[in-house]
């Protein structure tokens, strides 16, 4: 099996929010082939920096995918390093050229000097054709001194690089494929990180022959496997649903709570709105995110002052400042309210204390967050003390209330 590795190039993925999500992606893409990313590390703009660890990839990697570093910029100068590293002289491209020139052409504009720098391509490689850029590829076997090795250079944009993969490098690489991987992704609901690996200890020894990983994120935890065969799969997710019950929210590729709570509204024929003030939106997003949504999920509102919830939901003001805008009592009646406006079989509502400071109207303590869910059987309401700063109080308040009503619908 080949030892595979990513490089994502570009200071921008040091120094700035932006995150690699092409290495994921790649990766995600080889374990469909039965071939598995061994290392990925990311890189800035510096000659020196690039230089060193092209060496080393080449030492310990059998293919060496890099992303980023191939456009007309002043930092964007990976093949040239590339080129300097193996000791080839990069040339022009006529028909990169070409291609190039017939982009701008489409477009009625010229390409400016810089441009030209992104058909230059080193000799023994290949060109990749780019079919949503300007920005070639580079396909790599055996470079001059270092036979067995194949270097790939792809461009920065995602959509670019993923066009290029599935058209012309995967089947490149297709002769060294394996048996593809198989995942079973499972998301559960309200079960901490460390919680959720202590209960599912002996499953995972039991299914030894799998590959597990817990993933904590602010939305939710989730358990991935993976495995060529889709038999063991099937087996161990049947001990999961036994063992863990209704703390499985969501088994698929993608997606979580809301989707679960999304299929469990459609089994029943039923419908939900949304009274939300701590997660500032985050809730409704969710849900809309969600293709189809809409013949379950009406709408709702973002009722983040006091004066919202008066004038949005009906709520009389004297009723929550006596009570407290992160009250049960103005939850409740939030959910309440938000159900019999949109009349709805649901309503969903939350409140709480996302910070930095104590509620003026509260006051309650930062990390506090109150759900509540009316339904044709009542209401019921739940306090809940979360972790976080205040982006991720506002994610997590949402997927608390969101599983507290995947929980009832259940």
């Amino acid at each position: 099996m080949p030892r595979i590795e990513c490089i994502a190039i570009g200071s921008e993925l040091l120094t700035s929010g932006r995150l690699d999500t092409n290495s994921v992606w790649l990766a995600e893409r080889l374990g469909d082939m039965g071939l598995t990313l061994r290392r990925k590390t990311a890189v800035g703009d510096d000659r020196e920096d690039m230089r060193r660890l092209f060496r080393e990839a080449l030492d310990r990697s059998d293919i060496i995918l890099c992303t980023g570093g191939l456009g007309p910029t002043f930092d964007d100068f990976t093949k040239e390093v590339w080129a300097e590293v193996v000791g080839a002289p990069l040339r022009e491209d006529p028909q990169a050229r070409e291609e190039m020139l017939a982009y701008y052409a489409a477009r009625n504009r010229v390409p400016s000097t810089s441009n030209f720098q992104q058909v230059l391509i080193p000799e023994g490689a290949e060109r990749v054709r780019n079919p949503a850029g300007t920005a070639p590829g580079v396909y790599w076997e055996d470079p001059k001194g270092f036979p067995g090795r194949r270097v790939i250079l792809f461009p920065g944009v995602p959509r670019e690089m993923k066009l290029m993969w599935e058209q012309q490098v995967a089947p490149r690489l297709q002769s060294l494929a394996g048996a593809p991987m198989r995942t079973l992704r499972m998301v559960f609901g309200s079960v901490p990180e460390s919680a959720l690996g202590e209960r599912t200890q002996a499953l995972r020894e039991q299914f030894g022959q799998v590959e597990w990983t817990i993933l904590a994120g602010i939305q939710h935890v989730e358990l991935v496997g993976r495995t060529p065969d889709p038999a063991v799969l099937e087996a161990a997710l049947a001990a999961f649903r036994r063992e863990m019950g209704p703390d499985l929210a969501h088994v698929g590729a993608e997606g979580g709570i809301e989707n679960a709570v999304v299929d469990l509204l459609n089994r029943r024929e039923q419908t939900l709105a949304v009274a939300e003030s701590m997660p500032g939106g985050n809730l409704a997003a969710r849900l809309c995110a969600i293709p189809g949504v809409s013949s379950v999920f009406l709408g709702g509102a973002t009722v983040y002052s006091a004066l919202a919830k008066a004038r949005l939901a009906g709520l009389e003001l004297p009723f929550i400042m006596a009570n407290g805008t992160v009250s049960e009592p103005v939850t409740i009646a939030l959910a309440k309210a938000i159900r019999g406006r949109l009349e709805t079989h649901w309503g969903l509502a939350v409140t709480g204390n996302a910070g930095p400071t104590e509620d003026k109207d509260g006051p309650a303590p930062i990390g506090t967050c109150l759900a509540a869910v009316a339904g044709p059987e009542g209401t019921e309401c739940r306090t809940f003390r979360l972790p976080g700063g205040r982006a991720e109080l506002q994610v997590r308040g949402a997927s608390w209330a969101l599983d507290m009503l995947r929980r009832k619908l259940l």
